[in-house]
């Protein structure tokens, strides 16, 4: 079995934009319980973000430890947490990552692919 040829990891960068920006597309005209009361934007949008996670794991250690304000292993372990549903999802977190987090965190992507 060959090994898959490694992206560059700056496309990992570009699909972390796109899939936050998906994300703040989808829930921009909803509240809280109209996010959590829309089925498909709720899933639509959690798997966004878990797709974003899955991309900071492409992300090589140098990168990460050169760019250490940007929250590598909250993606990750957010992106665990969501996969792993049976864990339970906490409503009020993910708001808050989506309200709160990743404006943010498009800006400090942004700032990297610049």
């Amino acid at each position: 079995m060959s090994e898959e040829p490694r992206r560059e990891w700056r496309f990992y960068v570009e699909d972390m934009i796109g899939f936050a920006e998906k994300a703040i597309s989808y829930t921009r005209s909803l509240d809280q319980a109209g996010f959590v009361a829309s089925d498909l934007t709720y899933d639509a949008t959690l798997r966004n973000l878990e797709l974003i996670g899955e991309a900071a794991t492409r992300i090589p250690d140098e990168i990460r430890a050169a760019h250490p304000y940007i929250p590598w292993r909250m993606m990750i372990a957010t992106r665990n947490r969501l996969i792993h549903a049976y864990l339970g999802i906490d409503n009020d977190i993910v708001w808050s990552i989506i309200q709160d987090e990743l404006p943010k965190l498009l800006l400090q992507l942004r700032t990297l692919r610049a």
